[in-house]
């Protein structure tokens, strides 16, 4: 069981366009991590559909303790995940899993009950 500090926290519900994370509301997107989360602004790092999730938006996971993430590619499976994203993560022995939205965040609770887990979602295509 992870020490509830540093717990990722729990998602209450998603929906389109709609993902509802416990201590942080109602984002369209969100980036979660060991002990907190915030809404995830894919134009920090230049993300977009494709070429997909960066390198640079899992890294704030890992340096929150993430040692698993779980990267979702959209209710539609729109946005991609890239070699170098795997890469990235396999480099630093985090294990990645990469899921439809809705997976993505079954994946994400039944990890999070017993690890340090990191996630990024899209709630849309």
């Amino acid at each position: 069981m992870v020490e509830d500090a540093r717990r990722s926290p729990w998602i209450l519900e998603i929906s389109w366009g709609r993902i509802d994370v416990e201590g942080l509301g109602v984002v369209k997107d969100a980036k979660l991590h060991p002990g907190g989360g915030r809404a995830w602004d894919w134009a920090e790092t230049g993300t977009r559909h494709s070429p997909g999730i960066q390198p640079a938006d899992v890294e704030e996971l890992l340096l929150h303790g993430a040692t698993a993430v779980v990267l979702s590619r959209g209710m539609d499976l729109q946005l991609r995940v890239g070699r170098e994203v795997l890469e990235f993560l396999e480099k630093r022995d985090v294990t990645a899993y990469v899921a439809e939205t809705r997976e993505a965040v079954r994946i994400y609770t039944e990890l999070a009950a017993t690890q340090p887990v990191g996630g990024l979602f899209h709630s849309t295509c």
